[in-house]
């Protein structure tokens, strides 16, 4: 059993409701010699795998997509750490402790920690100043990243430098010119509405990175400034934002960090030893691990294949790899047949991710799709209600379940049993039980907001049908599928005289910035994973300058009013710091007025379906937010996969556990 700090284990405890149930790993099976004379060796224990889609980056501070995060995660450490049952504890940080209003937090770092290459050669200690230099990275407007939102109003300083640099970047394309009153200033050009629109370039104050609050004391003492009192902060040191950053390898590598296992270092369980691109990924046991004994896999193979998700199946049963998502399409048969039965088991549910479907504010699509008759349809409440009451979640995750298509349905956008405080769920505030214990599926409610709809953008000018553009991501198994279902249920229900939703199959490398945070969609399913234990995360992807939903984007001006009033309500939940049953019941009635105004549709936790497996998820580290379930480490190989019966043992058991 790991030794805990239970003054963060308490705080963590405090804000979430878990329990203090402590994991005791199995021990691992030893190998056995045949010959007596020879003396026994443990035999190297191997986890192999495919993967169809390459990474982007090991940049961690820089990302935080889970295909890349699910190697990074296992290379690099945090300063804290969970146990299966979500417990923190002590990892790169051997203690902490917040000041008495929780501005303040105090991490003792572990000593003797060593950064590695990728051939497990030493070349530094980790010390405080590694996270000094994470912060800087992050916060430097010119790094791009997309973790600065763990920073933004949340460390002190970090907002100021990070819009100082991004003012530097702008100065560095702006032109001289003059305002509207003829006085000499600083233009700049900036993209609205596909155009390039010039406007005045406001100057902003100086700061400088070092009045970033995160410091380091001494070698050994790190500490974190807040803006404000965040009971909860240590549920945030363990998202990628926050891990070390070597400063000298740093800037050498420059913007080749994180490009390939040749431009990190390692401080983690795993080495990255072998990177080649679409090739093959192996993971090594690090050598100079400070907790070796909790690492039973000693390597980790995946092994490109861009057909992974047809093939992985056969493979695993003839024993070629050890894990495999068994496609939708195969689920039931594979279920039916006694030699696979057996080994086939659901996904534990996943309440760090949430699945909605959202409408877009940008437009930003072909004229085929008629974009502009789409923002007049996308900006009118009745419209948007009649596709909320028309989703019929049930047949769409029966594409990628038929075997329990409500096991994973989400009413809400916070998923229940995400975070409760004082034993209540934070779906149970503000509202949002209505939606828990109800279904926004109702056809009547449907049909009656389209007759209302249909006589307010008729007199908009609008047209009919009002063509829907929704591409999926073709590497994504059962997404189309699921397209097809979604058009045909709710073109029955609403007519294709109303809609004609228009599905477009979009290519799997360049999904995520071709088309979500391009606005090159109209209406789409859209997730969120959970980057902390408080529901404040859950409000980032309706956030101005958000990549989801640009509902910042309308001009219309109801659309815009609703908007500012969301937002009004979720600056005053952020200003409560110390009375958490008020901030829950605040936070709760904001996300209670976006799905009552019908910004998205709320359709399901992260459906990962049903595959075969040798690794036992619930010995695993588990947290409801960050990366804790990407992590390899504490996890034995099985002999074999767990049938559904099995697992439903072993969930039971862990819900009990915890």
């Amino acid at each position: 059993m790991k030794r805990r700090n239970r003054l963060a284990a308490l705080t963590l405890t405090l804000v979430m409701g878990l329990s203090l149930v402590a994991c005791t790993p199995k021990q691992p099976i030893e190998s056995k010699d045949p010959d007596p004379s020879v003396t026994p060796t443990a035999e190297k224990v191997v986890y192999r795998s495919l993967y169809s889609s390459e990474v982007d980056t090991l940049n961690y501070l820089t990302t935080s997509t889970s295909k890349n995060t699910a190697i990074t995660y296992n290379v690099v450490d945090c300063l804290v750490e969970y146990d299966s049952y979500g417990n923190v504890e002590p990892a790169l940080a051997l203690s902490w402790e917040p000041n008495e209003d929780a501005t303040v937090w105090t991490f003792q770092l572990r000593q003797g920690v060593k950064w590695v290459d990728k051939d497990g050669q030493e070349v530094a200690e980790v010390t405080a100043q590694d996270w000094v230099t994470s912060a800087h990275y992050v916060c430097d407007a010119k790094n791009s990243s997309s973790n600065f939102s763990t920073y933004n109003g949340i460390v002190a300083g970090a907002k100021e430098y990070y819009n100082y640099t991004a003012y530097l970047l702008d100065l560095e394309k702006a032109v001289d010119g003059t305002d509207e009153n003829g006085n000499p200033c600083k233009l700049i050009t900036r993209q609205k509405d596909g155009k390039d629109v010039q406007e005045v370039l406001e100057p902003v104050a100086e700061a400088k990175a070092e009045d970033i609050g995160v410091k380091a004391v001494d070698q050994y003492t790190l500490e974190i400034t807040l803006t404000g009192s965040r009971a909860y902060f240590i549920s945030m040191v363990s998202f990628g934002s926050y891990m070390p950053t070597y400063a000298p390898f740093l800037e050498q590598c420059g913007d080749k960090f994180g490009t390939d296992n040749a431009t990190l270092l390692y401080c983690g369980p795993y080495i990255l030893s072998t990177f080649q691109h679409m090739q093959e990924r192996v993971l090594t046991k690090n050598p100079t691990y400070w907790e070796p004994e909790q690492v039973f896999i000693d390597e980790i193979r995946q092994t490109y294949n861009a057909e992974a998700n047809s093939i992985a199946s056969s493979m695993f049963l003839n024993g070629d790899i050890d894990q495999a998502d068994v496609p939708a399409d195969l689920l039931s048969a594979m279920m039916a047949d006694s030699a696979t039965a057996d080994q086939i088991h659901p996904a534990r549910p996943n309440t760090s991710y949430s699945y909605w479907y959202l409408f877009n504010f940008k437009a930003n699509f072909d004229a085929e799709y008629e974009p502009e008759n789409w923002t007049l349809a996308v900006n009118n409440e009745n419209f948007r209600l009649s596709m909320v009451h028309a989703l019929n979640r049930v047949p769409a995750l029966s594409t990628g379940d038929p075997v329990n298509p409500t096991g994973n349905i989400n009413n809400t956008v916070t998923p229940v049993s995400f975070s409760s405080y004082n034993g209540k769920d934070y779906t149970e505030y503000g509202g949002l039980s209505a939606y828990v214990n109800g279904d926004n599926y109702n056809e009547a409610k449907a049909l009656e907001y389209k007759e209302k709809a249909v006589a307010e953008l008729t007199a908009a000018g609008a047209t009919f049908p009002i063509k829907v553009y929704m591409p999926y991501n073709v590497s994504m198994d059962s997404w189309g599928n699921e397209c097809q279902v979604v058009k045909q249920q709710m073109e029955s229900l609403l007519g294709t005289d109303y809609i004609n939703i228009m599905i477009y199959q979009a290519g799997k490398d360049s999904f995520l910035s071709n088309v979500r945070k391009a606005g090159n969609y109209a209406f789409m399913k859209c997730n969120w994973g959970a980057d902390y234990a408080d529901p404040e995360t859950w409000t980032d992807p309706f956030t101005l300058g958000s990549s989801y939903s640009f509902i910042f984007e309308s001009t219309d001006p109801t659309t815009q009013a609703l908007y500012s009033e969301y937002l009004a309500l979720v600056d005053a939940a952020k200003a409560i710091t110390t009375d958490m049953d008020a901030r829950y019941e605040a936070f709760a009635k904001a996300e209670t007025f976006l799905l009552d105004h019908g910004f998205a549709i709320p359709f399901s936790t992260n459906a990962s379906g049903y595959y075969m497996s040798r690794l036992n998820t619930f010995e695993g580290q588990y947290a409801p937010f960050g990366g804790a379930s990407q992590r390899y480490k504490d996890q034995h190989l099985l002999d074999k996969s767990m049938s559904v019966e099995e697992f439903n043992a072993a969930y039971i058991q862990w819900q009990n556990g915890r």
